[in-house]
């Protein structure tokens, strides 16, 4: 009898750990896979996306906005405007980021928000740069857009937290949109750091309990451009799954704001699980136009912020 000897399976190498340049182009191009994704199902309800899509899971276009296949919105080409701002300037230059948003503004963009727009309008006619407080701006715009605050910044804590809130109240003049705003920044400032989900969990709970409306225990489902909403759908879902896909078609198919949502969720995941996470067949369709100028500005950002090793 001749014995069989079996064959230990070879073992599969590791993936190699992720670089910060891998997780900073996963956060921004997320954040315009998500807007894209998203941006099909905007203001349609749960229900009506079932009914219409199944699970929306493809980037085609369309929507109230009719846009083509892997078109974004105002949550990534406002973000591109901050990120030209900083990179113009080297650096931080209030005044400059506000003229970026003026000229993006001018550029007729596919799609603004009602307080971006009042915004940017009050400074181009008088100049400041700090809205008026105002009841009903408790919207998601000024965090939409944040992520290249963070990356231009990601070496210095008080110089992102300061920038992401300064650059909010240009258009964004309320405590629930600042709170909201610190609190995205710093958990994406963790995840491109590599530091463990745990963390971000952690930040989330300290503003639940500085605003117990921020809560996901509280989370009805509801994903409105409403500042509470957002936050409340975009941390449910990234906290509750665990890959990048899942987590985005889980948010968008909330409908509502989904651009936002979407872009939002995209880019906490890209940060989490880097580029490689992201769908091919979804990174096919982003708007090679947008794909470049997120991959040279990503660069440009992190080459500020760490000169030495970018």
């Amino acid at each position: 009898m001749v014995d069989l000897v079996l064959e230990r399976p070879a073992r599969l190498p590791e993936a190699p750990p992720l670089s910060l340049l891998d997780r900073a182009l996963g956060a921004y191009l997320g954040l315009a896979i998500g807007d894209a994704l998203g941006a099909t199902v905007e203001f349609m309800t749960p229900r009506e996306i079932m009914t219409t899509y199944g699970t929306h899971r493809h980037v085609i276009g369309g929507g109230w906005l009719k846009l083509k296949p892997g078109q974004v919105t105002d949550d990534t080409t406002m973000a591109l405007a901050l990120g030209d701002a900083i990179v113009k300037a080297r650096g931080w230059d209030l005044r400059e980021v506000a003229e970026h948003y003026a000229d993006w503004l001018r550029g007729m963009p596919v799609d603004c928000g009602n307080t971006c727009r009042r915004g940017i309008r009050r400074y181009m006619l008088d100049g400041t740069l700090e809205a008026a407080f105002n009841e009903g701006d408790a919207g998601n715009g000024a965090v939409m857009r944040n992520l290249p605050a963070v990356l231009g910044f990601l070496h210095d804590d008080a110089q992102l937290v300061r920038h992401s809130f300064e650059q909010g109240r240009v258009t964004h003049n309320h405590p629930l949109s600042d709170l909201a705003n610190v609190a995205i920044a710093r958990m994406t400032a963790s995840l491109l750091r590599g530091e463990p989900v745990t963390q971000a969990k952690r930040i989330a709970e300290e503003l639940a309990a500085q605003e117990p409306r921020f809560s996901t225990s509280r989370y009805k489902g509801r994903a409105t451009g409403y500042i509470v909403d957002t936050m409340q759908t975009v941390l449910h879902h990234f906290f509750t799954h665990d890959d990048f896909e899942n987590c985005v078609i889980a948010v968008v198919n909330r409908g509502d704001d989904a651009d936002t949502t979407g872009a939002l969720a995209g880019m906490l995941a890209g940060a989490r699980f880097g580029l490689r996470a992201l769908p091919r067949q979804w990174l096919r369709k982003i708007d090679p136009d947008i794909r470049h100028r997120i991959e040279v500005q990503t660069r440009q950002l992190l080459g500020l912020a760490f000169p030495r090793k970018v």
